[in-house]
């Protein structure tokens, strides 16, 4: 069992066997890292899965807190394991975007201007350690939608803008059980956009086609297994 796996059983037995309940405000970090044997890197991306399972309930500022646990909230997050690993049609999209969105990246990489490759490499540095899912989905899709607006060409840039909606699922579930899978992400984007930066249309869009087909390959590998 991967470390996360593990860290997440063992707050969902905190919830079960009670000790923890609904509205309960869980113990501080360094706490229940100590309490459960985890270590706190492990217990913080636990955390964060469980936020959006709808499990745990992240307030900045204030602390993590359980949520109700109703089940019409429960329901919402099952919903979305449900969507992702039994609607193959995902795969349609995925397929779809590995055919657009590298060609696109090279004509970005023969129009796009400096300042844009500028704001681009600030946009990814703008990504901390302890980003949340949330926002590093959200530079993730902020970064593609940048690169293909670069491209110049509008009929792309939409086709592709109306291609990361039914994909974003995929692409959130595989950050929280692939272990690496975000570092990996942002490590792809780094190579794509320094592919561009030096003008190398092929070598972007090599980098890009690995890029989308990586999650693709993920995700068809995950409903084979389902």
């Amino acid at each position: 069992m991967a470390v996360t796996d593990e860290a997440i059983e063992k707050i969902k037995e905190m919830i079960v066997s009670g000790a923890l309940r609904p509205g309960d405000r869980l113990p501080r970090e360094a706490d229940l890292a100590v309490q459960l044997g985890l270590s706190r890197s492990s217990l913080r991306e636990a955390v964060r899965a469980l936020s959006l399972m709808r499990v745990l309930d992240v307030r900045q500022g204030d602390g993590t807190y359980v949520t109700s646990l109703e089940p019409s909230l429960l329901l919402d997050a099952l919903s979305f394991v449900v969507e992702v690993h039994h609607d193959s049609t995902v795969l349609e999209f995925f397929e779809v975007r590995r055919l657009l969105e590298p060609p696109a990246v090279a004509i970005a990489a023969l129009r796009i201007g400096e300042s844009q490759i500028k704001d681009l490499r600030a946009h990814l540095d703008s990504v901390g350690p302890d980003a949340t899912p949330e926002e590093l989905v959200a530079n993730d899709l902020e970064f593609h939608r940048r690169i293909a607006e670069a491209s110049g060409n509008s009929v792309l840039c939409s086709l592709l803008e109306n291609l990361s909606g039914p994909t974003m699922r995929g692409r959130i579930w595989r950050g929280l059980t692939e272990e690496g899978a975000w570092q990996r992400t942002l490590t792809e984007h780094r190579a794509i956009l320094d592919a561009i930066a030096d003008r190398q249309p092929q070598l972007a869009q090599s980098w890009a086609t690995v890029h989308v087909a990586g999650v693709e390959q993920w995700l068809r590998t995950s409903l084979l297994l389902s």
